[in-house]
């Protein structure tokens, strides 16, 4: 049985898309103060089309923080021939498009801005990004952990704990020195170490929850 979830792409038409990429390039240029009127100026669509897509500004929000999730995409992955290339395969691929993701300036900008409001109390933006992005991007893997797991590839108490295991693994520090400016790494930097920092990740996870058949 193959293991697989809609595309996120799909989800959204080829104009909304392109919708939906003037509002995160908006966010990267301003930061703060996102407006339907910006965004439709920008877009070069009509504000009543905005209203009628995504409802109101937390719905353009929602939508923007989905699309730009997107990126990270579930590994896709046959039950009935997953093995150690196919896991390892799998889980590096995941792994390069968060860590891509993640150090990526439009990321960066959510998720200062995000926290930001999350410290005033401003709006619901806070609560928009971990929903729609940590979170949404944590069920992408789970299913494939569990899936190894029932293949006898890995082994663990609970894939929550797992996929958190992995994650700090990939991520690190990297995320929170960038968010906080760190000047002793840029975004080439990161960017550049991508490939190491991702095979690293991967051999650590399955040395710890690797059975004798993934090792």
């Amino acid at each position: 049985m193959a293991l697989a979830i809609k595309v996120n792409e799909e989800t959204f038409t080829p104009r909304q898309q392109a919708v939906l990429t003037a509002a995160l390039d908006l966010l990267v240029e301003n930061g703060d103060g996102l407006t339907m009127t910006a965004v439709a100026r920008r877009a070069s669509c009509s504000k009543e089309t905005l209203y009628k897509w995504f409802g109101d500004r937390d719905g353009l929000l929602t939508a923007t923080v989905q699309w730009q999730a997107a990126k990270v995409r579930m590994p896709f992955v046959d039950r009935s021939h997953l093995n150690v290339k196919a896991l390892r395969i799998s889980l590096e691929a995941f792994a390069r498009d968060l860590l891509t993701t993640i150090i990526g300036e439009v990321s960066i900008t959510l998720n200062r801005t995000a926290i930001t409001h999350a410290a005033q109390e401003k709006d619901s933006l806070g609560t928009i990004v971990l929903e729609n992005g940590p979170l949404a991007i944590r069920r992408r893997l789970k299913p494939i952990l569990e899936a190894a797991r029932d293949a006898r590839l890995l082994r663990f108490p609970s894939s929550e704990d797992a996929y958190r295991t992995f994650f700090g693994l990939v991520v690190r520090d990297v995320q929170i020195r960038l968010l906080l400016g760190d000047k002793a790494l840029t975004q080439s930097n990161a960017e550049a170490n991508i490939e190491d920092d991702v095979k690293v990740a991967t051999d650590q996870f399955l040395a710890l929850y690797g059975t004798k058949a993934a090792n």
